[in-house]
């Protein structure tokens, strides 16, 4: 009644907030819900302002998911394109055991990770081949499901010219020994480990010495060789792991939204977007 009637409580703040950016609804559609299912009338402008003062109100909690993620033993990284009023901006994520990260910016350059991890990041950053990556000077490992991917691509290339390559079927063996031994490595004995590591370092070795007589499979020999240091990073890190997925799958609600209402229109959206995303994420990982 009266004045207090322009108000909406704190429950239905929150679910305003799930449902634009947990749910990745649009506005328009977030106002229809709110007032079909919970009789409650309220603009798109109106609501815009209601999850900027919720953000504000969540700035300590972005913070925090700021110093978890700087702190962790590892962290793995992704991006994707993103829009705030116009293409080329990107959307980052770094995502630990217990937080994620959400990032808007306008380039897909090593400045995001340095500003992002610190120039004395101590963990292991786990990512793709993008050099951006690069930059920062920290343990790193390259997702190794990136690298099967362009095997295949290199093996169906070759099939097509009637060659089954013996060079890249040892590759795709070890890459998933690889992956193998670390889901095994806590049944494995401290010897069994340490003995495993040795033999995959020394297959990687004899592999990257070979001179492959196919330009397709000295194009991967290339690839891996640029990648020599971080190939099997993850065996000695326990926090991370061989492949980069845990980073794709939190951009994956992120995707959606872009196909549904093409990211942000200003600033003051994307910023809002990264504090409420990172929250909302971070809380289902603790949760």
């Amino acid at each position: 009644m009266g004045a207090a009637g322009t108000h909406l409580g704190p429950r239905a703040q929150a679910l305003a907030v799930v449902l634009a950016h947990r749910m990745s609804l649009p506005m328009r559609r977030v106002c229809e819900v709110l007032e079909t299912l919970c009789g409650l009338k309220l603009t798109p402008g109106g609501l815009a302002q209601l999850l900027q003062r919720a953000a504000d109100r969540v700035e300590p909690l972005y913070a925090d998911i700021v110093r978890r993620v700087r702190e962790s033993d590892a962290v793995f990284a992704d991006e994707t394109s993103w829009y705030v009023g116009e293409p080329r901006w990107w959307l980052w994520v770094f995502e630990t055991k217990d937080a994620t990260l959400f990032r808007v910016e306008p380039g897909r350059g090593s400045d995001v990770v340095l500003d992002t991890l610190g120039t004395d990041y101590k963990g292991m950053l786990v990512s793709d081949c993008l050099v951006s990556y690069n930059a920062i000077d920290c343990r790193k490992h390259k997702c190794i499901a990136h690298h099967l991917r362009v095997l295949v691509e290199h093996e169906q290339a070759l099939e097509k010219r009637g060659i089954h390559s013996r060079y890249l079927l040892l590759w795709k063996t070890l890459l998933r020994d690889v992956i193998t031994t670390w889901n095994n490595r806590e049944v494995l004995s401290a010897g069994d480990y340490g003995r495993k590591c040795v033999q995959l370092f020394g297959g990687v070795k004899n592999l990257l010495d070979e001179s492959p007589p196919e330009p397709e499979e000295v194009a991967f020999r290339n690839r891996l060789a640029r990648q020599r240091d971080h190939l099997l990073g993850c065996l000695g890190e326990p926090a991370a792991e061989p492949t980069n997925n845990r980073a794709e799958r939190a951009l994956r609600p992120a995707v959606i939204s872009r196909k549904l209402s093409c990211g942000n229109r200003t600033i003051a959206g994307k910023e809002r977007s990264e504090e409420h995303t990172s929250e909302l994420q971070s809380h289902k990982l603790i949760s």
